[in-house]
């Protein structure tokens, strides 16, 4: 009886710990520093092109394991209608996929 007892003590402290971290990560800001990604888009297993804006300067950059490389310096801020994908909506994230399903609005 005693070892069911610490054990449930166990699982509801990591619970607890969990809850605890939820709530603070979502009290930092956010898009309030200097590094803002404005998009992205996967080209591979493990790469990506991202879009992001750094010290006001707009930048197309293509990020691989240990490898970051400027692909296009923005002389001016791009126009959304000039960054928009070709075809149709960008499909939603696993995330919002599973708090849709599981009945809960996507935050």
């Amino acid at each position: 009886m005693q070892s069911l007892l610490s054990l449930m003590l166990v699982i509801g402290a990591i619970f607890l710990l969990a809850w605890i971290l939820r709530r603070v990560q979502n009290l930092r800001p956010k898009g309030t520093g200097a590094l803002r990604v404005h998009s992205g888009l996967s080209v591979g297993n493990r790469e990506r092109v991202l879009w992001i804006e750094a010290g006001g300067q707009h930048l197309l950059i293509g990020v691989a394991p240990g490898r970051i490389n400027t692909l296009h310096v923005f002389d001016s801020a791009p126009e959304s209608a000039d960054i928009a994908p070709a075809s149709g909506p960008a499909a939603p994230n696993f995330g919002e996929l599973l708090k849709k399903a599981l009945g809960r609005e996507a935050q």
